[in-house]
């Protein structure tokens, strides 16, 4: 009798294992279903502005060299996707130069965009005696000398994918815009001279 209680035991143990298995399969399943038709679509983004406020740096003789800064600028992002929403948090904003920033981060307010919605940010970005390679202060004194600096404001941060009631894990993101300013009068130029608005590169 004991024999067939403790094969009845494991029977039921058994059942209860596959029984798991089956649900956390089909579970796994009809969520990769699920994105595979859906499809997210990472967010664009777009740096709508940058205004030069201020620009000094100090002789590249100096060691090190320091640069001051203070930026304004206006981003902005939309949410491609017409039945996901997208949570943004974590979001760190900071401008580079000849890859080194200069700037010190600034963290964005968190968001939640919904479908096909966007959101704007304004930040004032800055940095006050950032220390600098030699060769970036030889070259940003070019630059200014020359009346045009190409600076990159970029974006760290992670995004959650909602669809529905369901929520993803966090994903990292990175954003890329690169930009021409001028620093005589303090705004952004394209080639004809005119204001830009520039698409930046996004990674998910």
């Amino acid at each position: 009798m004991s024999k067939d209680k403790e094969r009845h035991r494991r029977h039921l143990f058994r059942g209860l294992a596959s029984l798991c298995v089956t649900i956390v399969f089909i579970i796994l399943l009809i969520i990769l279903i699920i994105y595979l038709v859906l499809r997210p679509t990472k967010p664009h983004f777009y740096l709508q502005n940058l205004h030069l406020i201020k620009i000094s740096a100090s002789p590249a003789t100096n060691m090190p060299p320091t640069l001051s800064i203070n930026l304004q600028a206006t981003l902005s992002s939309r949410n491609p996707n017409s039945r996901i929403g997208i949570y943004y948090s974590s979001l760190d904003t900071y401008v580079t130069y000849r890859d080194e920033p200069i700037t010190v981060p600034v963290s964005l307010p968190p968001v939640y965009e919904g479908h096909k919605d966007v959101a704007v940010w304004s930040p004032v970005l800055y940095g006050s005696g950032v220390p600098v390679d030699p060769y970036v202060a030889n070259a940003i004194a070019q630059d200014q000398a020359a009346g045009l600096l190409l600076l990159h404001v970029k974006v760290d941060g992670r995004v959650k994918w909602k669809v529905g009631s369901w929520t993803s894990g966090h994903y990292h993101l990175f954003v890329n815009c690169p930009i021409f300013v001028s620093p005589n009068n303090g705004n952004t130029i394209q080639g004809d001279g005119l204001p830009e608005i520039v698409e930046c590169h996004v990674e998910v």
